[in-house]
């Protein structure tokens, strides 16, 4: 299986490289990166992208699977527009590649609350992006939507620090249908990801299948153990 990662110098994206490293299963996977990766590996093949022309890595989508955690924060994009474009357009616009060139599975980083007439500008275009990419009928989309992302960050978030300070008890006041608020680590949530790969069959058919995946089911596939293989 040949995986396309993107997103993977982030949070999340960065300890899914580490895990897809080391999932046998994975023959292949590619990283496209705004810079070069400061990493060297057998089945690693790491290119630099322009994410404003990303027709110019077009070669680099021609893969099985596609795993998506392009993402920044309004802070850091510096605008409602900036922020747009690499949350919504980057991400739809590389699902968009995938899929002109054979990709069957896309694994989209989204995030609850995600609805495309959210009152909230974060969630709206989140939201909007799930929708888009529902509608270009990928034999099997995944789209996780995690609580607060726990983990150490490259940058200093105060108002996050705080929370995953009293996350621990708030997650136990959080019960039935309202676990999907809880907080969750980064790490759980790469684990997931790289399971889900690793036990993935491709459909045989054309038949979407869509998956959402909340605090319970992304805990349930981060801590599954490997499926035993016939000898």
């Amino acid at each position: 299986m040949r995986v396309l990662l993107l997103g993977a110098t982030g949070l999340t994206g960065h300890q899914c490289l580490k895990g897809l490293l080391a999932t046998p299963e994975v023959e292949r996977v590619v990283t496209l990166t705004r810079r070069p990766l400061a990493l060297e590996h057998p089945r690693l093949t790491s290119a630099v992208a322009d994410f404003d022309h990303l027709e110019a890595s077009a070669r680099h989508f021609e893969v099985d699977v596609i795993l998506c955690c392009l993402g920044t924060t309004l802070k850091q994009a510096g605008s409602r527009e900036a922020f747009r474009r690499v949350d919504y357009g980057y991400c739809l616009e590389a699902a968009r590649m995938g899929k002109a060139r054979g990709a069957k599975a896309f694994i989209l980083m989204s995030a609850v609350g995600a609805a495309p007439r959210s009152p909230v500008f974060y969630n709206r275009v989140k939201g909007e992006l799930e929708r888009d990419i529902k509608a270009l009928d990928y034999p099997y989309l995944s789209i996780y939507h995690p609580g607060l992302l726990l983990g150490d960050r490259a940058e200093h978030r105060r108002g996050e620090s705080a929370m995953a300070l009293v996350m621990p008890t708030l997650n136990r006041l959080l019960p039935g249908p309202l676990s999907k608020y809880r907080g969750v680590d980064s790490a759980d949530v790469a684990q997931a990801m790289v399971n889900e790969i690793r036990e993935l069959e491709l459909p045989r058919d054309m038949t979407p299948r869509v998956l959402v995946r909340h605090y319970e089911d992304i805990m349930m596939l981060a801590h599954a153990a490997p499926v035993a293989q016939e000898a």
